[in-house]
């Protein structure tokens, strides 16, 4: 079976999805062809874990475009999983909205295509083709971070658009200056991933350097690394929430992946500094984003600067450069991507539940609805790395592996930026779910005499109380549904790693430290 496949499904889905059908004729291919894609990507993990070949049999001619390793793998397992729950809580989150039948269709047609373009870049294997899919990325969910056609969301998609397109600028010049710095070494290796690695010690270091430092900038604006990161909470917070599960819980992984493949072509050359422009970069983008977090107004735009901590986690631990770093960074992988949709998905069925993403309006919330309150509430634990949840187990790797390296001051700053974010994250949280509101605040007063009298709120008093006003909106089956699927691997993966995903993460962390 050949993993172009994977590659085939989603466009398929995307064709099927605009037959003009009935309503439920969308969502149901959309289901069913991400939870194909799942089983495949699944089975291809489960082979390469169990030291299968790296390409799965494309033809002959292709052999020099698709590859797909332990790493690549791993992301393109993550997309899948995620990309089938998302779809899964798209049917009940959209289903509340009554959109027509062209617009629904819309939706989904996007949805299809931006998961082919991200699926495509650990799939692919040259870094122009990759390139191309990356900004593939940025057009197919631009359409959906504006899908509201809210005067937020298209301001948020244009930001996304540009500042997007501007990191495209300099990654592009970046991947030019690499393929000149190959031909100047005179390697006859194609230009891949893999030749990138054997021709690098022959490769000008200057032009090496330069290309890196292009492609980490220029990429690290998709990503969300600081000072960079602007447009990622407007964008994350203004998509519909499935959306918002693909842009934090994957899209930006997928981006990282890039990223990655330049260490080991990196490590392959002397004196590239590269670990150290990780380690810089990583901790800038995890202090600044702890510091943001505890200054948010907004639940969803809190999750999106979470993201911006965890992609700053995982470069720092790639930029210690040890095999234990790079395995916890692998760790922190799939702990970010699992726990970042069950976040999103959580932050959504608060919005269903509420109608409002102000922190300040919405208190008392596991009163009102015990399912979001209690979805919320582990996920803000889960994302902050409370114990026994998946990213304790991954950041505790990557601590661990920090001191053990003796690398005491950048273990120390990242512990610290780390306790705060959980300060910050659990602060709103605590508040939005346990916080008395105003209602809470006057039971039981109503009917105490003040002077002797009685002294009820007035109605204009009561009108100007936006956490009274709020309604209480059911959350739909399939969202329900989505939020137990979605919290599976995070309960599992923070007390029990499977073997067949040990086998896989070590085979990962492996392709970061050729």
């Amino acid at each position: 079976m050949s993993v172009l496949i994977i590659l085939l499904i989603p466009l398929v889905a995307t064709a099927l999805v605009c037959i003009p059908l009935k309503r439920a004729w969308p969502m149901a291919v959309t289901v069913v062809a991400n939870a194909a894609l799942l089983v495949l990507t699944t089975n291809i993990a489960w082979r390469l874990a169990a030291g299968g070949p790296f390409v799965s049999a494309p033809p002959v001619w292709m052999l020099k475009w698709i590859s797909v390793d332990g790493l690549g793998a791993l992301i393109v397992l993550l997309i899948s999983l995620v990309a089938t729950t998302a779809a899964i809580f798209s049917i009940g989150y959209l289903g509340h909205e009554n959109l027509a039948p062209g617009k629904l269709r819309l939706y989904y047609a996007n949805y299809n295509l931006f998961i082919f373009s991200m699926v495509a870049i650990p799939v692919l294997a040259e870094p122009t083709l990759v390139w191309i899919v990356v900004e593939l990325t940025t057009l197919c969910s631009a359409l959906l971070v504006s899908f509201d056609n809210t005067t937020e969301a298209l301001e948020a998609s244009w930001k996304y658009v540009l500042l997007s397109l501007l990191g495209a600028g300099f990654a592009l010049f970046g991947f030019l200056v690499l393929f000149a710095a190959m031909q100047a070494s005179g390697s006859s290796q194609p230009y891949t991933w893999s030749g990138l690695i054997a021709a690098a010690p022959r490769m000008p270091p200057v032009l090496l350097q330069t290309a890196f430092v292009f492609i980490l900038v220029g990429l690290g604006t998709k990503v969300g690394l600081v000072p960079m990161h602007t447009w990622l909470p407007d964008a994350h917070s203004q998509a519909p929430s499935p959306v918002c599960a693909l842009l934090s819980g994957v899209e930006t992984t997928a981006i990282l992946y890039v990223i990655l493949r330049m260490f080991p072509v990196m490590q392959a050359a002397p004196n590239s500094h590269a670990d150290a422009w990780a380690i810089l970069l990583g901790l800038i983008s995890v202090g600044t984003a702890a510091f943001l977090l505890l200054q948010v107004s907004d639940y969803k735009r809190m999750f999106a600067f979470s993201t911006v901590e965890h992609m700053g986690v995982i470069l720092t631990a790639v930029g210690l450069g040890t095999s234990a770093a790079s395995y916890g960074a692998m760790q922190q992988i799939v702990a970010h991507s699992v726990t970042k949709s069950f976040c999103f998905f959580a932050a959504g069925a608060t919005l269903l539940v509420v109608g409002t993403r102000e922190i300040a309006a919405v208190r008392s919330l596991i009163r009102r609805s015990p399912a979001a309150g209690a979805a919320l509430v582990l996920g803000g634990l889960a994302i902050t790395g409370a114990p026994p949840l998946a990213v304790f187990l991954s950041e505790f790797s990557i601590l661990k592996a920090g001191v053990t390296q003796s690398r005491y001051i950048v273990t120390g700053l990242l512990a610290v930026f780390i306790v705060i974010a959980f300060f910050g994250i659990m602060l709103h949280v605590n508040r939005i779910v346990f916080g008395a509101s105003d209602e809470d605040r006057t039971d039981g007063l109503e009917d105490k005499p003040i002077d002797g009298k009685k002294h009820p709120d007035t109605p204009s008093q009561q009108s100007n109380n936006p956490i009274i006003q709020q309604s209480v909106n059911p959350i739909p089956l399939s969202c329900k549904l989505a939020l137990v699927l979605a919290s599976v691997p995070v309960l599992l993966l923070g007390v029990y790693i499977p073997k067949p995903l040990h086998d896989l993460l070590a085979l990962a962390a492996g392709a970061l430290t050729k």
